[in-house]
């Protein structure tokens, strides 16, 4: 079982939280906390050793909490997903075959693309593939579509591997802090297409990926992992585009384990890791 909790900073919360755990008769094997000074925001990570506390666990650590606590306990259920795809295979393919061999921490439970071009390896996988295409559709027409598919299988998380479309507000408000994104770390810099072009003409000298929850503001949600590899003036766009494919799938995958493990606490738009 693992308790995550995050609240106003004051003395003593440590040994407050750690007391009630004690008395549940609950052994922590693994605890991880920060302070954001500037924030006086405290957070905490605690894995303890049984999968079912008693009865009221978590109103008893809000009595001994900031009555602005937020107390979150996964009693170890899988995580469930829904993943958005376009054409871009990488990092589909990379979550399908973890999913396959049960590495992903999570289960697959549909994919939804914007075009047909998956359905037959979600097949191979056994994983259900809706196709929603967005051509002569209005984008609340399209999104609304989305959201009906994703109603039926109440996913926790919504993984966008790679999907080429701008949601909208009112399609985010349907699945608060639960949308994960991937994409190129050159943002700011080389917005729009082809960035990797923009950035072989630039000459640039490293390629990164950034996965990060979802917001109004595009591409600027909370960050939860980034990663970056050297390139030289040997490579070539192909090549650019080959190591940038490698980079989002690790980042994401990354990304994805220390959420479904419960590593990611998000406060205004910046996330505590406990890696």
């Amino acid at each position: 079982m693992i308790v995550v909790i995050q609240c106003k900073d004051q003395v003593g919360l440590v040994a407050a939280i750690s007391g009630v755990l004690a008395e549940e008769r609950l052994n922590i094997v693994s605890l991880r906390e920060h302070v954001d000074s500037t924030e006086n925001r405290f957070f905490i990570r605690v894995e303890v050793d049984r999968e079912a506390p008693g009865a009221g666990l978590e109103a008893r650590l809000r009595a001994v909490l900031p009555i602005d606590a937020v107390v979150s306990i996964n009693l170890g259920a899988e995580k469930k997903i829904a993943v958005l795809v376009t054409k871009e295979y990488h990092c589909l393919a990379d979550i399908l075959v973890r999913h396959h061999f049960k590495t992903l921490g999570a289960s697959v439970q549909c994919v939804i693309g914007n075009y047909p071009v998956f359905e037959d390896i979600c097949r191979r996988f056994e994983v259900p593939f809706s196709h929603i295409s967005h051509q002569d559709l209005e984008k609340e027409r399209f999104e609304q579509k989305i959201i009906d598919v994703l109603i039926g299988y109440q996913p926790d998380y919504i993984v966008l591997a790679k999907f080429m479309r701008i949601l909208s507000p009112v399609f985010m408000t349907n699945f608060p802090s639960r949308i994960i994104n991937i994409h190129h770390s050159f943002l700011p810099a080389f917005a729009g297409a082809n960035p990797y072009r923009q950035a072989f003409e630039r000459g640039v000298k490293l390629i990164g990926a950034t996965a990060h929850f979802v917001t109004e503001e595009l591409d600027e949600g909370p960050i939860i992992a980034q990663q970056i590899v050297p390139v030289t003036h040997s490579f070539s766009v192909t090549d650019m585009v080959k190591a940038g494919k490698e980079i989002e799938s690790a980042v994401l995958a990354r990304a994805l384990r220390l959420v479904f493990e419960d590593r990611v606490l998000v406060y205004k738009n910046k996330t505590v890791v406990f890696e």
